[in-house]
C-alpha cells in the first residue's frame, strides 16, 4: 500500500508542461524555445551527467539553461549509430494520460500507432534538454534516435523522411511534443543531422508510424525539387472546412483582401460529407507559415493548420 500511495503522489505532483517548436542553431539559442514536456511521472529523478533532474519545479528553473542550443564541441561520429529497431513494448507507466492539457489545448493519445501518417512541419531539440527526463522518464539523450509526440502512444517507433531531400531515420517516441502549434514532431539532435533538418532548424516530412509485424512502407521518392519538372512539396495553411458554401466564400474573401497568400477553396470530402476548404498556399518557408499564422489569428479567424502537399 505503501508503494501505491507513493506512486499516486508522484502522479500527482508531476505537470505536464509544452515544449518549443522554434529554430536551433549552433551556438545560438533558440528564441522561440519554450518548456519540453517533463511528463505525466514522478516528482523528481536522477539523471545522467553528473546532475538532478527535479521535474517537481518550474519549468523557468528546472534546466541548467534558458536556450536550447546544439553541441558546442566535437559530437560523436554520427554515422556510427544505428536506428532503433521497432519491436513490441508496453505502454510506458508515464506519458500516456489522455486526454491531458498543454497551454490551453487538449490533445488524446491514439490507442494505437497502426495506420498513423501525416505530413508537416519536424523541429528538432538539443543541448538543453539533454540528460533531463523525457515524459516516460527516460534520459534524453539527443545522440540517439528519438523524438516527442503528441498524440503517438509511448513508446512507439515511426520512419521520418524529410520530403526535401529523400532520406529518412527511425526513431523511437518517447516525449510529448512538439507544442508549437505548426510542428508535429520534435526529432534529437541525432535524428534531426541524419534527415538534414539541422542546422536549418526546421524540415518538412512525412511521419509514418512503425508496427512490429506490419509492413514498413518504403519511404516518400527522394527530393521532388531534383527531379527535373518536378514540384517542390509545399507549406498550405487550412483556416477551415465549411459545409456550406457561402461561409467558405465568406472567409475566403476575408483572407484575399488581407493579401496574405494565395486563397484556394476546394472540394473535399470528410467522413462522406461534402465540405469546401478554404486554405492559403503554397507558403514560401516556415518562418512565413508561422508569420502568417499570427496574422490570421489577429483577424478573429480560427487557427490555420499546417499540411504538407
Amino acid at each position: 500500500m505503501k508503494l501505491l500511495r507513493g506512486l499516486a503522489v508522484l502522479a500527482i505532483l508531476v505537470l505536464l508542461v509544452g515544449c518549443g517548436g522554434g529554430k536551433t542553431r549552433p551556438g545560438k539559442a533558440s528564441s522561440s524555445s519554450t518548456a519540453r514536456s517533463s511528463s505525466s511521472g514522478g516528482s523528481s529523478g536522477s539523471s545522467s551527467g553528473g546532475f538532478r533532474d527535479d521535474i517537481s519545479k518550474s519549468q523557468s528553473s528546472r534546466y541548467r539553461d534558458s536556450d536550447d542550443s546544439v553541441p558546442s564541441g566535437p559530437p560523436p561520429d554520427l554515422s556510427k549509430l544505428v536506428e532503433p529497431t521497432p519491436k513490441n513494448e508496453p505502454r510506458s507507466l508515464y506519458g500516456n494520460k489522455s486526454p491531458y492539457s498543454v497551454l490551453g489545448r487538449t490533445y488524446s493519445v491514439l490507442p494505437s500507432a497502426s495506420g498513423y501518417v501525416e505530413r508537416g512541419i519536424a523541429s528538432f531539440y538539443g543541448n538543453k534538454f539533454h540528460g533531463f527526463k523525457t515524459s516516460n522518464l527516460e534520459d534524453y539523450d539527443m545522440y540517439k534516435f528519438s523524438a516527442a509526440h503528441k498524440t503517438l502512444p509511448i513508446p512507439s517507433y515511426a520512419r521520418v523522411t524529410n520530403l526535401e531531400n529523400g532520406k529518412s531515420v527511425v526513431v523511437r517516441i518517447n516525449d510529448r511534443g512538439p507544442f508549437h502549434e505548426n510542428r508535429i514532431i520534435d526529432l534529437s539532435y541525432a535524428a534531426a543531422v541524419k534527415i538534414g533538418v539541422w542546422p536549418k532548424g526546421t524540415g518538412l516530412v512525412e511521419v509514418r508510424a512503425l508496427v512490429p509485424g506490419e509492413p514498413d512502407l518504403p519511404p516518400p521518392p527522394p527530393a521532388p525539387s531534383v527531379v527535373a519538372g518536378a514540384p517542390k512539396p509545399g507549406i498550405f495553411l487550412q483556416v477551415g472546412a465549411f459545409s456550406d458554401n457561402a461561409n467558405a466564400e465568406r472567409v475566403a474573401q476575408q483572407l484575399r483582401a488581407a493579401n496574405l497568400a494565395p486563397v484556394q477553396v476546394i472540394d473535399a470530402q470528410i467522413g462522406g460529407r461534402a465540405v469546401r476548404r478554404v486554405r492559403l498556399g503554397p507558403i514560401s518557408d516556415v518562418d512565413s507559415a508561422d508569420q502568417i499564422t499570427t496574422q490570421i489569428e489577429t483577424m478573429g479567424l480560427p487557427r490555420p493548420q499546417v499540411a504538407v502537399d
